[in-house]
């Protein structure tokens, strides 16, 4: 069977961030559409979105990107006062720098992810610092965990693509025993990445019935999510430091499935449009100067108390 087309792939992570630049709103009048209401013909199917998902952030190397935000890790094992020998879950882990935080930290850490590539790249970098991790493949909506099995669960700009948003944070909540914490990172939708998938979300049209993932970089979204816990949030920024636009979004395209995807399902008219607008965003948002390139990107930092 043969896999799913560049735009096929891309939809389900890129195009519903663009409802919340009004492409595709989720709002009729002033009252927001309870997608959970939808009936069964509306309803999205997850299971194949997840499909889509997974051929997307298999492409590439997302490792040369996530890499880079590993500071987003070591600030929130921060916020999350983690104590050694404390038992940690990471959620759709990625390459593992929440994981690589805790373990530094003496916690015993289960690092999962549903893509097999990336939990290697993690595997390998805890083996070069001679950390011990058990790493899972796992569904971020189906983990498979006792309930109460973990201290603590986090998530760096993993979770928040889950497609079943309810189901995702249920399964958080689930596996963390009374007491516990979620800590999480989450783009928000108007700092750079969150303008970044408005943009392309324009030259990509999106699944019927997902919610916006930058939700969850909202904290009136996380209240509705887990409506029991107590919630307390701050908004960090990371800096993208790169050599300039160019590098930035030649990194991006080769690198982060998303961004490749999302020109491979375009003609190349359409990627030398959607190019000139990803380069006056990193032109506009650049704080560096002429001679290099940093651009902050806002994100939510959230630590979930579970009830």
């Amino acid at each position: 069977m043969s896999g799913p087309t560049p735009i096929e792939a891309i939809r389900p992570l890129i195009g519903p961030l663009a409802s919340v630049s009004g492409v595709m709103p989720e709002t009729k009048g002033n009252t927001m559409l309870d997608l959970s209401k939808t009936t069964s013909a509306d309803a999205p199917d997850f299971a194949a979105i997840k499909q889509r998902q997974q051929a997307t952030w298999s492409t590439g190397d997302y490792a040369v990107v996530g890499i880079t935000l590993q500071i987003v890790g070591e600030r929130l094992c921060e916020a999350i006062d983690l104590r050694a020998s404390e038992r940690v879950l990471d959620v759709a882990a990625g390459n593992g720098n929440a994981t690589l935080a805790a373990a530094r930290q003496f916690a015993q850490v289960t690092s999962t992810d549903y893509v097999d590539a990336l939990l290697e790249c993690g595997k390998e970098r805890a083996q070069a610092e001679r950390l011990p991790v058990t790493f899972r493949q796992a569904d971020a909506e189906a983990l498979p965990f006792a309930d109460g099995s973990f201290d603590v669960a986090l998530s760096t700009f993993g979770v928040m693509f889950a497609p079943d948003q309810r189901t995702a944070a249920a399964e958080l909540s689930r596996v963390v025993r009374k007491g516990g914490r979620i800590g999480l990172a989450n783009w928000t939708p108007d700092g750079f990445i969150g303008q970044l998938f408005k943009i392309i979300g324009k030259h990509v049209s999106p699944p019927a019935g997902v919610k916006s993932p930058s939700l969850w970089g909202t904290e009136s979204h996380l209240g509705a999510l887990f409506p029991r816990h107590q919630l307390k949030t701050s908004k960090q920024v990371f800096n993208f430091r790169y050599k300039s636009p160019r590098h930035w979004l030649d990194i991006f395209r080769a690198y982060y499935g998303p961004t490749n995807r999302a020109f491979a399902a375009l003609d190349t008219a359409k990627q030398d449009a959607l190019e000139s607008e990803i380069i006056e965003l990193l032109e506009r948002m650049n704080r560096g100067g002429k001679d290099t390139l940093i651009v902050p990107s806002d994100y939510l930092e959230a630590v979930l108390t579970t009830p």
